[in-house]
Protein backbone atom coordinates (compact mmCIF):
# COMPACT_ATOMS: atom_id res chain seq x y z
CA UNK A 1 0.00 0.00 0.00
CA UNK A 2 1.23 3.46 -1.03
CA UNK A 3 1.88 5.62 2.16
CA UNK A 4 1.76 8.55 -0.72
CA UNK A 5 -1.47 8.26 -1.63
CA UNK A 6 -4.01 11.22 -1.67
CA UNK A 7 -6.30 11.82 1.18
CA UNK A 8 -8.97 14.12 0.20
CA UNK A 9 -11.72 15.90 1.83
CA UNK A 10 -14.41 18.54 0.74
CA UNK A 11 -16.86 20.62 2.15
CA UNK A 12 -19.24 23.66 1.21
CA UNK A 13 -18.02 26.50 4.10
CA UNK A 14 -20.45 28.81 2.71
CA UNK A 15 -22.85 28.69 -0.27
CA UNK A 16 -20.51 29.95 -2.81
CA UNK A 17 -17.23 28.53 -1.36
CA UNK A 18 -16.12 25.29 -1.57
CA UNK A 19 -13.24 23.66 0.73
CA UNK A 20 -10.35 20.60 -0.63
CA UNK A 21 -8.12 19.72 2.15
CA UNK A 22 -5.52 17.62 0.26
CA UNK A 23 -3.08 15.64 1.79
CA UNK A 24 -0.12 12.79 0.15
CA UNK A 25 1.62 13.05 -3.22
CA UNK A 26 -0.13 15.50 -6.04
CA UNK A 27 0.35 13.27 -8.92
CA UNK A 28 -1.90 11.74 -11.94
CA UNK A 29 -3.93 10.35 -9.44
CA UNK A 30 -3.98 12.62 -6.92
CA UNK A 31 -5.02 15.39 -8.94
CA UNK A 32 -7.66 13.88 -10.47
CA UNK A 33 -8.75 13.26 -7.10
CA UNK A 34 -8.81 16.83 -6.49
CA UNK A 35 -10.22 17.89 -9.90
CA UNK A 36 -13.05 15.49 -9.34
CA UNK A 37 -13.54 17.13 -5.81
CA UNK A 38 -13.40 20.85 -7.31
CA UNK A 39 -16.61 19.55 -9.73
CA UNK A 40 -18.29 18.33 -7.29
CA UNK A 41 -18.18 21.50 -5.45
CA UNK A 42 -18.64 23.41 -8.37
CA UNK A 43 -21.67 21.58 -9.61
CA UNK A 44 -23.28 22.30 -5.54
CA UNK A 45 -22.85 26.08 -6.55
CA UNK A 46 -19.18 26.76 -5.36
CA UNK A 47 -17.71 29.70 -7.88
CA UNK A 48 -14.35 29.84 -5.50
CA UNK A 49 -12.53 26.80 -3.92
CA UNK A 50 -10.07 27.10 -1.51
CA UNK A 51 -7.37 24.10 -1.29
CA UNK A 52 -5.98 23.45 2.06
CA UNK A 53 -2.31 21.41 1.38
CA UNK A 54 -1.44 21.27 4.78
CA UNK A 55 -0.48 17.25 4.23
CA UNK A 56 0.70 17.67 1.00
CA UNK A 57 4.82 17.60 0.97
CA UNK A 58 4.97 16.58 -2.98
CA UNK A 59 3.81 17.69 -6.18
CA UNK A 60 4.41 16.68 -9.82
CA UNK A 61 4.32 18.23 -13.34
CA UNK A 62 1.09 16.32 -13.94
CA UNK A 63 -0.38 17.95 -10.19
CA UNK A 64 0.34 20.93 -11.15
CA UNK A 65 -1.38 20.98 -14.75
CA UNK A 66 -4.38 19.59 -13.34
CA UNK A 67 -4.81 22.16 -10.81
CA UNK A 68 -3.97 24.69 -13.26
CA UNK A 69 -7.28 22.78 -15.28
CA UNK A 70 -9.26 23.51 -11.97
CA UNK A 71 -8.09 27.26 -12.34
CA UNK A 72 -9.06 27.59 -15.62
CA UNK A 73 -12.68 26.28 -15.14
CA UNK A 74 -12.87 28.65 -12.18
CA UNK A 75 -11.67 31.93 -14.17
CA UNK A 76 -13.95 30.47 -16.98
CA UNK A 77 -17.00 31.21 -14.96
CA UNK A 78 -15.70 34.49 -12.70
CA UNK A 79 -14.82 31.78 -9.96
CA UNK A 80 -11.82 32.29 -8.33
CA UNK A 81 -8.87 29.82 -6.55
CA UNK A 82 -7.26 30.04 -3.69
CA UNK A 83 -4.45 28.00 -1.95
CA UNK A 84 -3.22 27.75 1.89
CA UNK A 85 -0.67 25.94 4.00
CA UNK A 86 1.64 25.49 1.22
CA UNK A 87 5.01 24.00 1.87
CA UNK A 88 8.10 26.22 0.65
CA UNK A 89 8.84 24.02 -1.67
CA UNK A 90 5.38 23.76 -3.39
CA UNK A 91 4.88 27.57 -2.65
CA UNK A 92 7.81 28.24 -5.37
CA UNK A 93 6.72 25.49 -7.53
CA UNK A 94 3.43 27.29 -7.90
CA UNK A 95 5.53 30.79 -8.11
CA UNK A 96 7.91 29.61 -10.89
CA UNK A 97 4.73 27.73 -13.00
CA UNK A 98 2.66 30.77 -12.98
CA UNK A 99 -0.50 29.45 -10.48
CA UNK A 100 0.06 32.25 -7.75
CA UNK A 101 -0.46 35.13 -10.96
CA UNK A 102 -4.16 33.72 -10.86
CA UNK A 103 -4.88 32.14 -7.35
CA UNK A 104 -4.40 33.54 -4.14
CA UNK A 105 -2.46 32.20 -1.79
CA UNK A 106 -2.62 32.44 2.37
CA UNK A 107 -0.50 30.79 4.92
CA UNK A 108 -3.56 29.31 6.96
CA UNK A 109 -7.06 28.08 6.20
CA UNK A 110 -8.32 30.70 8.70
CA UNK A 111 -6.83 33.79 7.28
CA UNK A 112 -7.78 32.13 3.51
CA UNK A 113 -11.61 31.58 5.17
CA UNK A 114 -11.71 35.14 6.49
CA UNK A 115 -9.98 36.89 3.21
CA UNK A 116 -12.10 35.07 0.97
CA UNK A 117 -15.51 35.34 2.88
CA UNK A 118 -14.57 39.14 3.47
CA UNK A 119 -14.21 39.15 -0.15
CA UNK A 120 -17.78 40.50 -1.49
CA UNK A 121 -16.19 41.21 -5.00
CA UNK A 122 -17.30 38.68 -7.32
Amino acid sequence: MNEEQIKLSKDLLTDDIGLIAAAGYINNEGGQAIADAATDLMGDGATTLLIDLKGTRIINSIGVSILLEILEKLLDEQGRLAFCNLTPTISKTFEIMGLVQYAAVYPSREVARAALEGDVTS
